[in-house]
């Protein structure tokens, strides 16, 4: 199928198909956007409170060093409580990063903060208390409840903030599903239009489909209509062609007759008439008899004349001697006036009057173009039965010309060619500049 085509005569066929790529991918693109931004955003939240966790876990850790190092006064007890201050430390710095833009969890933060270092520094008093040698103010401020107060406020901060960041995840996932939802809408949208679309165009292109074929079938039986008139006239011009070459040789055959009978009749009487003058003034009137010797010359050189004005008309040897001889004897003549020798091969083969005619009119107009066209030094004359056929072929060593193009003069090849078909044989015509020129014609023998 032509998409080109199809184009041209339905324009608004490839506006409408980058109007549906583009929106697709417009909703594909934003989709795709807002997935990242709501998965970023519920990763910053979910960092969050893994911050807000491990900042409750990292006080939980000071403690148990601090009371391990009261208990043992073990230097190696202090590390856990180092590294849970440093986490507090890394812990707010992330938590100050995530609520900048929010205010009102900014103020929960400040609150976390404050209740957070409140309680750092009353464990730090406590170890100072201890490593001065009073262990029993150390010990009431372990035991006055304080820390307990502090760890439940820190407690209860951390649980509103991780309920906020709970709400908040929880809408972030929400949209999520939302704009996957729109998404899938969108999608089944443009798919149902392009579906639709594609329908449409489908049946425009089954449309234009059908079309062509009703063209095409049109035209096939306009070509077929006019290859059978073709054909008819063709037959036509044939038979025309073999009517007026038969109506042409039988007015050359009445024409030879008539001069064979009137024309040798005059001339004969001439001679006779010539022939009993001549001994009745050769005493009487020698002067005369050099003009009658004249006479006598003429009257035979007409009857000469005469006798091949009509073997050119009809020649007498076809009908008397058959095809072979008379072709010989059309090679020989041909020879002794153009001075081009003719190699002939022939053989023996059956054929009707008609088309023993044809092939002697055949060979008679090839050495009549060889002779004003060729250019020729030899001339190679075949007839030979090969097939079921008679083939008659005439070549030369001429100058050739190009077959493929338009003669100025073509009426002679032309006339050779419906002659041969009118006794149903083909005529093919071979030749090249420089390489020669080969008429070949193929007959059907006769039953």
């Amino acid at each position: 199928m032509d998409i080109v085509a199809i184009v041209k005569r339905s324009p608004f066929i490839f506006p409408l198909a980058c109007i549906a790529t583009a929106a697709m991918m417009f909703v594909s693109e934003g989709s795709y956007w807002q997935s990242v931004d709501a998965m970023n955003e519920m990763e910053n939240r979910q960092t969050a409170r893994v911050a807000i966790v491990g900042l409750a876990q990292s006080i939980l850790d000071a403690e148990t060093g601090q009371r391990g190092y009261l208990l043992t006064d073990r230097k190696e007890y202090l590390e856990p409580y180092s590294v849970a201050l440093s986490d507090i430390e890394d812990v707010f710095v992330v938590l100050e990063r995530h609520y900048g833009p929010d205010p009102d969890a900014r103020a929960a933060l400040g609150q976390l903060r404050g209740l957070t270092q409140t309680r750092m520094a009353e464990l730090a008093r406590v170890m100072q208390m201890h490593q001065s040698g009073d262990v029993q103010g150390a010990r009431e401020q372990i035991f006055s409840g304080a820390g307990r107060r502090d760890m439940n406020a820190i407690r209860s901060t951390s649980e509103s903030l991780l309920a906020v960041e709970t709400m908040r995840v929880a809408a972030s996932r929400d949209g999520l599903y939302r704009t996957m939802m729109l998404s899938r809408i969108g999608v089944a949208t443009l798919s149902a239009i392009s579906l639709l679309g594609l329908y449409f165009f489908l049946r425009q292109s089954a449309t234009l489909k059908a079309r062509d074929t009703e063209i095409r079938r049109l035209a096939q039986s306009d070509h077929d209509r006019l290859e059978r008139e073709v054909r008819e006239r063709t037959a036509e011009l044939t038979e025309l062609t073999h009517h007026l070459q038969t109506a042409r040789e039988d007015e050359r055959s009445r024409l030879a007759r008539n001069l064979h009978d009137d024309l040798g009749s005059l001339l004969t009487s001439a001679k006779l008439d010539a022939a009993r003058i001549k001994p009745r003034i050769a005493s009487k009137a020698p002067e005369a008899l050099e003009l009658l010797t004249h006479l006598v010359g003429t009257l035979n050189s007409s009857v000469a004349l005469g006798r091949r004005i009509i073997e050119d008309l009809r020649p007498s040897a076809l009908v008397n001697l058959g095809l072979l001889p008379t072709l010989e004897i059309l090679a020989r003549e041909f020879t002794a006036q153009s001075g081009v020798a003719v190699l002939t091969e022939l053989e023996p083969a059956a054929l009707n009057a008609s088309a023993e005619l044809m092939v002697y009119r055949l060979v008679q107009e090839a050495f009549t173009n060889i002779v004003k066209y060729a250019q020729a030094h030899q001339v190679w004359l075949t007839v030979q039965s090969r097939g079921g056929n008679l083939e008659v072929c005439v070549r030369d060593d001429g100058v050739g010309f190009d077959a493929h193009a338009r003669p100025g003069s073509r009426y002679g090849l032309l006339g050779m060619r419906y002659r041969v078909q009118a006794e149903g044989g083909q005529l093919a015509v071979t030749s090249k500049p420089g390489q020669g020129t080969q008429v070949l014609a193929r007959l059907p023998l006769a039953a």
